[in-house]
This record gives C-alpha cells, sequence and structure tokens, in this order.
C-alpha cells in the first residue's frame, strides 16, 4: 500500500462523516452562505455581486456533491 492509499484509508472515515453532515445540515449551511452573501453585497454595495453569486453557488454545489456522494452519478431526466 502506497502512501497516497494509506492517506485516503485514513481520510475515508472524515469523508463518510463530512458527506453524513452535508446531509443532515445542508439546508442551514446553505441559508447561512446565502444571508452572508447578501450581507457581504451589502457592505460591498453590490462591487463584488457576480463573484459573490458565482462563490455562493459554487459553494452550494459543492455541499450538494457532498451530501450525495454515496448515490452515485445521476443522469439528468429525459426530456
Amino acid at each position: 500500500m502506497g502512501l497516497m492509499d494509506s492517506l485516503k484509508a485514513k481520510l475515508a472515515p472524515a469523508k463518510d462523516k463530512v458527506s453524513d453532515l452535508a446531509k443532515e445540515h445542508g439546508g442551514k449551511v446553505e441559508h447561512g452562505l446565502e444571508k452572508a452573501a447578501r450581507k457581504v453585497d451589502e457592505k460591498t454595495k453590490g462591487k463584488y455581486s457576480d463573484k459573490i453569486e458565482s462563490g455562493t453557488g459554487k459553494a452550494k454545489h459543492a455541499i450538494e456533491r457532498l451530501a450525495h456522494k454515496d448515490e452515485g452519478p445521476t443522469t439528468p431526466p429525459a426530456a
């Protein structure tokens, strides 16, 4: 077993815990992200709205991926 395999094996339980937390608290985290984004946007008077929106979207997407990592790849619905 190589060093990377050893590290992956040691980190697996932590990844599972993060996934469980994302499933359980993802909605609260997303709400907090939105609230923080609005506050930062207000404080910067909209100067960085696009960047704030993009970063918030990426963070939400990451939470979603973590929450559903055990479900395997999803296929888009048929049109």
